[in-house]
């Protein structure tokens, strides 16, 4: 168990900072800087896979849902001036996306651990980037989960009004240009994370004497 505590430590620095950066908008509301930070669970869970296995992925991507958890429920506590920090719909949406998407990131992984050493980390991330993004932004602010909770709904009907899309294209919805930007980030993270997964992996690869 104590060689995953480097990459518990990793998974738990990246989602707590995520969770502190989300709350920083940017690019007129289109990010915020914890966009940045998110896709790195990716690049743990994935150097985790790769030096001891999906077994031991799969526990690091557990404590990371639960420190997640746990910071939500701060976070719904915080109370800002149009209500909590985290509406309980985020919540919901930030665990259910994060378990997905890297246990789905895992699975990929590991039918492609055999080959060119960047093709399981990137696509394995940018198939499970997709699902992250969809899973998330559909629950935290589509309108169709509005009929469950009208407090629920209350709580984030700010991104379900219509903007130009990437505020220069036609109307859509606002959490759908969130979505997009939010995607178009992880891929760009996942691109440029080939070169520390490569560097890691070669160090932690090589033997000790």
């Amino acid at each position: 168990m104590s060689k995953l505590i480097p990459g518990v430590i990793a998974m738990a620095i990246v989602v707590v900072a995520s969770n502190i950066l989300v709350q920083f908008l940017i690019l007129d509301g289109l990010l915020t800087w914890g966009a940045f930070t998110y896709p790195l669970a990716f690049l743990v869970t994935d150097i985790m896979n790769r030096i001891y296995g999906a077994a031991a992925a799969r526990k690091v991507v557990y404590v990371g849902l639960i420190v997640g958890i746990i910071c939500s429920l701060i976070g719904s506590q915080i109370m800002l001036e149009y209500g909590p920090a985290v509406a309980l719909r985020v919540a919901i949406g930030s665990a259910s996306a994060f378990l997905v998407a890297q246990l789905l990131d895992i699975a990929v992984f590991n039918r492609l651990r055999v080959g060119s050493w960047w093709k399981a980390p990137l696509v394995s991330t940018i198939i499970s980037s997709i699902v992250d993004t969809v899973i998330f932004f559909t629950i935290a602010f589509s309108s169709l989960f509005n009929r469950f909770s009208q407090v629920a709904a209350e709580q984030i009907m700010w991104a379900q009004g219509p903007v130009p899309f990437l505020n220069v294209g036609s109307e859509v919805p606002l959490w759908v240009s969130l979505a997009v930007a939010d995607w178009g980030v992880k891929i760009l993270i996942a691109l440029i994370a080939l070169v520390p997964f490569r560097i890691i992996i070669g160090r932690m690869s090589q033997p000790t004497t």
